[in-house]
């Protein structure tokens, strides 16, 4: 069985004015007393990000994963905060944000300005197991054409400054001012990658093998393949869904043949194009034509099926999927609470989401 793990990052914010609120690393030091538990800060000290175990299966991923949020739900509201499961804070301040008191994103700040000032940005990355770098990049490369699928399927991210911006995704539109960031390139194999990543390095405008923002990457701490494409997600299942796509597609790429090259202008408008309409439009295809995105999502899921099957997530991704075209994704459903209810009911959608499961 392939293994995978879950991160997920939260947005700590004032209950009442919905505004980011500094305390992180307060949490982050009350969270790691729960047994199980791997919770940390992150670039800003409005941010928390948590980890599960290596998982082998979608229910051991889905029972980390509402552990990690029923323990975050706990202590925010013990220290009267209220957590949002969004790619992007509805809500900003004028003045920069705080970033997190470690050596590394101190410096990180430093050397990005403005950029990290306004990173009031979350993201779900999911690490699926590769055997060694060589099939990690070629994993990567397969990868490629079926990024902007999977970040119609994740968009979460509607809102910004306290209006809707029009995309699905403002996340990955924001994201865009980083170094490097987007689709990655296409690579000739794991030398190649290794060659690239080291000239990134030595300039400097890139701190770490970290500080590539790449869609997908190899991971600098793990052997896996670690897909970043996707917003943080409302509920549990929406995470897990997401994993269970994303392990398949990782899945099937170790066993098949690389797909013809796209160029990479080409893919990252597809990326754009994705995080402007979630599910709501037209998707590039992996012949690099224009479908409906539900044709897309069909394409994907039949492209995946034999993984699906083989590790027994059949029926839940195809519950899920279907579950998303009916319901949508995290940013339709974000702006039906919010046409609801106003602040409120984004507010309240944000709290009922938490520990849903």
């Amino acid at each position: 069985m392939v293994t995978f793990g879950v991160e997920e990052e939260f947005l700590l914010v004032d209950p009442e004015s919905g505004m980011p609120s500094a305390r992180a690393a307060e949490l982050a030091e009350s969270l790691a007393l729960v047994p199980g538990f791997s919770g940390a800060t992150e670039l800003l000290a409005c941010q928390l990000e948590t980890s599960t175990e290596i998982c082998e299966s979608l229910e051991q991923a889905s029972d980390a994963l509402a552990r990690a949020r029923k323990a975050l739900s706990d202590a925010a509201s013990a220290a009267g905060l209220g957590v949002m499961m969004t790619g992007a804070a509805p809500r900003i301040p004028d003045t920069p944000a705080q970033i997190s008191d470690t050596a590394r994103y101190l410096l990180m700040g430093e050397t990005t300005g403005a950029v990290a000032g306004e990173h009031y940005l979350n993201g779900m990355h999911i690490h699926v197991a590769v055997p060694d770098r060589e099939k990690g990049v070629a994993a990567l490369n397969y990868l490629r054409p079926w990024l902007a699928v999977v970040a119609a399927l994740a968009s979460n991210s509607p809102f910004w400054r306290g209006q809707d911006t029009g995309f699905a995704s403002w996340r990955l539109i924001h994201y865009r001012r980083w170094s490097v960031q987007g689709c990655p390139p296409y690579f000739a194999g794991a030398a190649d990658y290794d060659r690239r990543l080291e000239q990134l390095l030595a300039t400097d405008v890139v701190l770490d093998a970290g500080h590539v923002g790449w869609a997908a990457r190899l991971s600098h701490h793990f052997p896996t393949v670690e897909v970043r494409i996707s917003d943080a997600q409302l509920e549990v299942r929406d995470t897990v869904l997401l994993a269970a796509l994303i392990r398949g597609l990782v899945t099937t790429a170790l066993a098949r043949e690389a797909l013809p090259v796209q160029s990479p202008e080409l893919l990252d408008a597809g990326i754009w194009q994705a995080a402007r309409y979630g599910l709501g439009g037209q998707l590039l295809d992996v012949q690099g034509g224009s479908a409906s995105a539900q044709d897309q999502v069909d394409a994907l899921l039949a492209l995946i099926r034999p993984a699906l099957e083989e590790a027994g997530d059949l029926a839940f991704v195809t519950a899920g999927v279907r579950r998303l075209a009916l319901e949508g994704t995290g940013a339709a459903r974000q702006r039906a609470a919010a046409a609801d209810g106003g602040w409120n009911g984004l507010a309240d959608i944000f709290r009922r989401s938490l520990t849903a499961v």
